[in-house]
């Protein structure tokens, strides 16, 4: 499916939804890659890939489901954000999620944890900080200024209402370990990449219901992520059982077609469940692997079992799924060889969010590759490679115009 198609009636209004929250962006705006494709394009290495890229750039971009707005575009943009998902679907995004958590009368909110709002948002600079359950604490400093115990606080959604959660606005997802007052830990620099645009500073933030009637009108796929509860469950009634139903509730109440959502969780119980009680949802369930370490990665008997489990997405990190042969060339991985082997599809996760690939070290995402991964303009041969070797359903990505780039040139849905 593209994500493309125009919703008569709708064209440049603004949404009104359940709680009242407010969009206006068209959802036939053209698709807007700014100027990364190309600075990534131009400082590739010089071949057959370059070449391809490089006649794609005077090609007019579209949108594609293969790529996933992570969290919207949080690369410079509040993460679940009003501002967040317009931007991603404006770089081509033709799926994009909403993690999905709970707030203390039960109301199911677009937020990555239970217990990020300290560094998602503004509640430290607002009179709800009183609600946190780790207040905030200054940093403690050695002489020279280093850090001896960095700040810290913990705010949580289960202890605000649903009125009070709407009160509060996104901020870029980092704080600064120095700080001294609530209003420098909130105010840490973003990360420098080039060829991003400047974003926004505050975002709207939505309910899941809100999100699904954004995506709807918006005609992208949507993919909710269930987040681990940071409270004991039950809570307040509420049961795991009950929350993953609850959020496959909201898609029904909304009359969204089911082969238009890919349910995601960690927690294999929460896929088992859907597949149980909520086939039409469960078919395309998608099950995170949770590996931290390379070495971790699940061996083709574990994924076998996922697969007679009735389990057929897998979304796994970058590492988990890509290696170096003999030669140094990225290649995939055995988990992902055994993965395809068994019918599992497969997607990725996440691309841009690792900072300056000139780096030594690029970090987490890359770290079975890293010897490759030596410049900004490397990322597109990764995406190549999960892609077409690989064979990738989608990518996420925390700035989706370098995923849609791709997918439009090869060509993929």
């Amino acid at each position: 499916m593209t994500a493309a198609r125009s919703w008569a009636g709708v064209v440049g209004l603004w949404l009104q939804c359940s709680m009242g929250m407010v969009g206006a962006q068209a959802p036939d705006a053209p698709v807007e890659l700014g100027a990364r494709p190309a600075l990534l394009v131009a400082d590739m290495r010089d071949g057959p890939l370059k070449d391809r890229m490089l006649a794609c750039l005077q090609q007019p971009p579209r949108r594609t489901a293969f790529s996933i707005g992570h969290r919207g575009a949080g690369l410079v943009y509040p993460e679940h954000t009003l501002e967040a998902y317009e931007a991603g679907f404006r770089m081509g995004a033709g799926t994009l999620e909403c993690d999905v958590t709970f707030t203390k009368d039960l109301a199911l909110v677009c937020r990555h944890s239970q217990n990020d709002l300290a560094t998602t948002t503004d509640i430290l600079v607002t009179p709800l900080a009183r609600t946190c359950i780790q207040p905030f604490t200054p940093a403690r400093l050695r002489a020279d200024g280093s850090v001896r115990r960095a700040a810290r606080a913990e705010c949580r959604t289960s202890e605000l209402t649903l009125a009070e959660f709407k009160t509060l606005h996104g901020k870029i997802d980092a704080f600064d370990p120095a700080a001294q007052t609530p209003e420098a830990f909130i105010a840490a620099p973003r990360p420098a990449r080039p060829g991003l645009d400047a974003g926004v500073e505050r975002g709207t933030l939505l309910t899941h219901a809100e999100s699904i009637e954004l995506f709807k009108r918006l005609g992208v796929r949507m993919t909710p992520e269930l987040k681990a509860p940071r409270v004991n469950m039950p809570f307040n009634g509420l049961s795991r059982e009950q929350l993953a139903q609850k959020l496959i509730d909201e898609y029904r109440a909304a009359r969204v077609p089911p082969n238009e959502v890919l349910p995601q969780s960690y927690h294999r119980r929460d896929v088992e469940y859907w597949i149980e009680r909520e086939p039409e949802f469960g078919a395309q369930a998608v099950l995170i692997d949770d590996t931290v370490l390379p070495f971790g990665a699940p061996r083709k008997g574990r994924l076998a079992r996922y697969k007679q489990a009735g389990i057929n997405v897998w979304g796994a990190p970058l590492f988990v799924l890509l290696d170096l042969d003999a030669a140094g060339r990225i290649v995939p991985s055995r988990a992902a060889r055994a993965a395809r082997a068994v019918g599992l599809d497969i997607i990725a996760w996440t691309l841009e969010r690792s900072g300056n690939l000139t780096a030594r070290k690029t970090g987490f995402y890359y770290r079975t590759i890293d010897a490759a991964v030596t410049r900004e303009g490397d990322v597109m041969q990764v995406v190549d490679v999960l892609a077409r070797d690989v064979g990738v359903r989608g990518i996420f990505s925390d700035w989706p115009a370098t995923v849609s780039f791709y997918a439009g040139c090869a060509g993929l849905p």
